[in-house]
Order: C-alpha cells, then structure tokens, then sequence
C-alpha cells in the first residue's frame, strides 16, 4: 500500500520532467506522437491558407494605347525627307572641304579664286539648307484624330529629317474659311488661335482619307 501511494506521488514529477526534457531537446515522445499521419495534412493545409499568393503586377506600357485614325496624308513627304537629308549630306561635306582649300591657299598651292569659289559654295549650302529645312518642317505630312475628336495628332519632319508627331486640341485649330484661305487654293494654312506659328498642308497633293474627321477639324471644303 506505502508503495502503491510513492508510485502515485512521483508519477506526475516524472512526467513533468520527461515533458521538460523533451522541450529542450527538441525530441517528441512516442506517447506524445499523433498516432496516424492524416493528421499532417490538416496542419499543412491550414498553414497554407495563411500564405498570401503573390500575382504578376501589370505594367503600365502593357494597357492599350488610345488609338488614332488617319484622316489626311501626304505621299510625297518622302520625297521632301530625301531632300532634306541630301542638303544635310552636301552641307557636311562643303564644310569638310572648305578648312583645306584654306590650308592650300596659304601654303601658296591654291589661287584666291578656288577660295572664294570654295567659300561662295559653302554660304549658298549653308542657306538653302536652313531655307529648306524652315519649310520642310512646316509641312503636314500625316494627320490623326482621336476617337472622340478632340485631339488631333500631327506628324512633320525635324530639321535632320526625322518624324516627329505632336498633338493640338481640335477647338485650338482654324477652320480654313477662318484662316482666310479657299478650298480651292493648292497650299492650305494650318494655323491655331492660341500662336501664330503656321503649317502647310495641301488637298490637291495630298489625300484627305476620312473627309468626315476632316470637316470635322477644318470645316467644311
């Protein structure tokens, strides 16, 4: 009987103590150990649901662009393009030659008439090219208008001859009965309320695609 009541006594100790080590080595008792596997599943399954599920973030170059309709177009923009660079080409290369010439003369191996004929050349290619590149720029070689028909998209050519697009709101554009010119003429203004800056464009060699959306910017022709 003594001995059935020490047994008693020491049973929750040695419990405690075998839990205590047990929790600083890291080792689970047989006992203590769930008696199947389908338990793991559960806790897997739960922890996973706290995990946040991370999703590709879309960039902003990925969204559709507003898209614009053609509604005039000059074909023969490229030939103007041509040109322009042709004069950029011829410039570079009178430039280029000019500081020998000069060199020659010096030294006595060139007359004063190739210098000034040398120089003559290079003041006239300097001036036709900014002549020609003022104008070129200044043609309309594409125009676009938004779906609701309130921007209009111009594209021009730079003064290197490159594309460049620009966009003006339709209400800040002259009709062409505003701008004082008829339908009839070959060269059109394209001129704005808010500058005095002017743009050409022609209906006689160009081609308006959509005379809707034409109308719309320039009245009716």
């Amino acid at each position: 009987m003594i001995r059935s009541m020490l047994l008693n006594r020491l049973s929750p100790q040695v419990l405690s103590c075998s839990r205590a080590s047990c929790l600083l080595t890291g080792r689970i008792p047989n006992s203590l150990q769930p008696h199947s596997s389908a338990h793991a599943p559960i806790h897997q399954s739960s922890h996973e649901s706290f995990v946040p599920k991370i999703t590709t973030v879309v960039k902003y170059s990925d969204l559709p662009t507003q898209k614009y309709s053609l509604i005039y177009t000059l074909p023969h923009i490229k030939l103007l393009r041509a040109v322009s660079r042709l004069k950029l080409l011829q410039t570079a290369i009178t430039v280029v030659l000019l500081p020998p010439v000069y060199v020659f003369y010096f030294q006595g191996h060139a007359s004063f008439f190739l210098v000034s004929y040398t120089t003559g050349i290079a003041l006239l290619a300097g001036v036709m090219l900014y002549a020609a590149s003022h104008f070129f720029r200044r043609v309309v070689g594409m125009m676009y208008l938004d779906p609701t028909q309130a921007t209009l998209k111009i594209s021009h050519l730079t003064f290197w001859g490159k594309r460049q697009d620009f966009h003006l709101p339709v209400s800040d554009i002259m009709t062409i009965g505003d701008t004082g010119d008829s339908p009839n003429e070959i060269i059109l203004k394209l001129r704005r309320y808010s500058t005095p800056e002017t743009m050409y464009f022609s209906t006689y060699f160009g081609q308006v695609v959509d005379k809707q959306g034409f109308e719309k910017v320039f009245g009716n022709f």
